[in-house]
Formats: C-alpha cells, sequence, structure tokens
C-alpha cells in the first residue's frame, strides 16, 4: 500500500479510546510524505521562521504568557495528568519562550516544520515515522507496565492511566502530549509522517487542525505532498 492510499482510509488511520475521550482529548491528523529526494541549496524556512518571531514577539510577553487561554488550556491538562506544567512546560508553550528570548531550535527539516507551525498556533504536534510505526494507531490510557523508549532518556515503564499513542503492535510512540519515543521519531532518512495536533479542553478544534495543516503546507515547500485533508477524532 502507497503512501497515497494510507489517505483514502485516513479515517480508521487512528481512533481514540472512550477513557482517552472522557478526559477531553482529541486530535487532528494526516499524512505527509515525499516521493523522491529534492535538492535544497538554502534553508527553507528563513522566511517562515522570520514573520513567526514578529508574529510571537508582537501578540506574546514573556510575563503575561501563562494568561494566554491556549496556554492555559493545556497547563490545566498537564495538572490533571499529574505534570507540573511550571517545571515541565507544555512543548509549544517551550517553543514560544524560546523565541521571546531570541532563539529557535532547527533540528532537522521536517521537525522544524513542526515546530514552526506549533509555535504558530500554540498546539502541540507529533510526528511519527510511517516506516518506523504499524497502523492502525491508538490514543488510549495505559493498563501499566507498557515500555517507553523516550528520546534523550532511558526507558521507562509506564504505570496505569497515562494517556499514550501505540500503534498495532503496541509500541508506545507518544505519551501525550509532550513525550516522543524514540522508536518512531523523525530522521534525516524519514519519507512519510503521521501528523497529530494535540487537542485538550477549551483549545478550538479548528486551530489544532490548523495546526497540523501547516505542517503539511511547509513541508510542501520541501517537495513533500500530503492527504489535502484532515481528520479529527
Amino acid at each position: 500500500m502507497s503512501y497515497r492510499d494510507l489517505c483514502n482510509d485516513l479515517s480508521k488511520l487512528l481512533s481514540v479510546d472512550e477513557e482517552a475521550k472522557s478526559m477531553s482529548i482529541f486530535v487532528a491528523y494526516t499524512i505527509s510524505w515525499r516521493e523522491k529526494e529534492v535538492s535544497i541549496s538554502s534553508y527553507p524556512f528563513e522566511d517562515d521562521i522570520k514573520e513567526l518571531f514578529e508574529f510571537v514577539k508582537s501578540r506574546y510577553r514573556l510575563e503575561e504568557l501563562k494568561k494566554d487561554p491556549i496556554v492555559r488550556a493545556y497547563r490545566d491538562f498537564y495538572w490533571r495528568i499529574g505534570i507540573d506544567p511550571t517545571k515541565t512546560r507544555p512543548a509549544s508553550e517551550a517553543l514560544v519562550r524560546r523565541i521571546l528570548r531570541g532563539s529557535f531550535p532547527r533540528i532537522n527539516l521536517v521537525v522544524d516544520a513542526g515546530n514552526i507551525a506549533s509555535a504558530k498556533t500554540m498546539v502541540p504536534i507529533g510526528l511519527y515515522d510511517l516506516d518506523r510505526a504499524v497502523p492502525p494507531f491508538r490514543i488510549a490510557l495505559s493498563k501499566g507496565g507498557e515500555i517507553f523508549n523516550p528520546i534523550g532518556g532511558k526507558q521507562e515503564i509506564l504505570d496505569k492511566g497515562v494517556p499514550i499513542l501505540i500503534d498495532s503492535r503496541g509500541i508506545v510512540m507518544h505519551i501525550y502530549p509532550h513525550r516522543d519515543s524514540v522508536d518512531t521519531m523523525i530522521r534525516d532518512s524519514t519519507k512519510a509522517i503521521l501528523i497529530v495536533g494535540a487537542g485538550v479542553a477549551k483549545v478550538p478544534t479548528d486551530l489544532v487542525k490548523k495546526a497540523v495543516e501547516r505542517v503539511a503546507q511547509l513541508l510542501e515547500k520541501i517537495g513533500w505532498d500530503w492527504c489535502r485533508y484532515t481528520e479529527v477524532k
């Protein structure tokens, strides 16, 4: 099956269990892929990052950031799942804080596209290598005992009741909505991805969809294609 074929069954690609829905978890998602190597002579997102800096600095102040309603929504969710957001900040908020301090991470083009879209919308975005994950995918609460291999950290055994994204093999791809696994992370060799926007209570669905679509649109600049629509669950 080609990546484009997956678009035809996009609605069946990912589901959210009722227990996760009861925590006001919802997602928007799509697929993006590259069919051939594209020669890139200069960094393609320079103008996008410049525009992002102007947008963020005109809209936010560091000392007032926690009062933003979208920031507040994700912080409230963190408290609900037992994470102190003043110590472990939502990824989107952390990106905006970096911009307000004058920096922006450049990791690789795919991850950078995700970070640009996340900082613009304040929506956490997950990117997963489709050649390292086996669909269909599911957001569920952990049963306890699952193994999680975080990027940049040691292997963990999960407690019961942790919201996670898993593939059909049971591989934990993500702890919702803030930590990704090394097993399905983006690499320079990645050629197809699942893009997931993480929604929680009081975050508009359209904003989460916009974040996902922005990633796909940025990747078009480097020759990637995508489904041209976004599913919400």
